[in-house]
């Protein structure tokens, strides 16, 4: 797994504050109005929107926040906005390599918001496709490992299409070719495995080690850019240990 994303996955296992889960609240609103409007608003007939749903459930979305969401893309809510996924390409300081998936109605805001964000901080934005090849787009799916049988899940896995299973922190994490993706969601669910995450996801061909000092000032860019309002992910080529890990949550 990539480090920024063994980060991420340890700040998302850590918890988040009020004003964090507001924020997510509004990113998976966006995620499922647009499943519902490319596929339709039927979670069992639309495999998108079906994930979007499981991990608004997941967080204790209310309901009817995900009922709107649904509608607004379905079109039954005429006051809806058209949400579009874009996806930026930059370089933080010492050329640190960032994929940025946004979820936006207003592509000037997103768009000056993260020029702002990465050149304040030394980075820099960078032309679609600078970046993008440093990076594979994976499956992956995390599992709370509690009552859960691994070997079990490694067959299923391994039969599924996956190439790498892990487990750690009391959790399994899986990793597997986007086609794999579909395949291995179904067969987790028909088998009431809970799945606590499951998405595509960018992970660096290889990463890039800095010192610590250099390190904690690039996930601190990187947190910066994930508070933007119409950022869903960021994706990174940095190495991160488990010391720089601890120095940025002991701050």
């Amino acid at each position: 797994m990539s480090g920024h994303s063994h980060w991420a996955t340890n700040k998302r296992r850590k918890g988040a504050s009020d004003a964090k889960r507001g924020q997510a609240f509004t990113r998976l609103a966006r995620e499922i109005s647009m499943a519902a409007r490319e596929g339709g608003g039927d979670p069992d007939a639309n495999f998108r929107l079906r994930i979007a749903f499981d991990k608004a459930r997941a967080v204790d979305m209310p309901k009817d926040s995900i009922e709107r969401a649904i509608k607004r893309g379905t079109g039954e809510d005429k006051n809806g906005v058209a949400i579009e996924k874009v996806t930026y390409e930059g370089y933080a300081p010492h050329g640190v390599a960032l994929i940025i998936d946004c979820l936006t109605e207003n592509r000037n805001r997103t768009i000056s918001d993260l020029r702002h964000t990465l050149t304040h901080s030394g980075g820099v934005m960078a032309e679609m496709g600078a970046v993008a090849w440093q990076f594979d787009r994976i499956a992956y799916f995390s599992i709370p490992s509690e009552g859960v049988v691994f070997d079990k899940v490694f067959e299923m896995a391994v039969d599924g299409g996956a190439n790498d299973i892990k487990q750690e922190d009391g959790y399994i994490d899986i990793f597997a070719p986007v086609e794999a993706f579909k395949v291995l969601s179904n067969r987790l669910s028909k088998e009431n495995i809970e799945i606590e995450e499951q998405e595509l996801r960018m992970v660096a061909k290889q990463e890039i080690s800095l010192s610590l000092d250099e390190t904690l000032k690039v996930m601190r860019v990187i947190e910066a850019i994930e508070d933007l309002e119409d950022v869903e992910s960021v994706y990174s080529n940095l190495a991160i240990s488990d010391e720089a890990l601890a120095a940025l949550e002991s701050e």
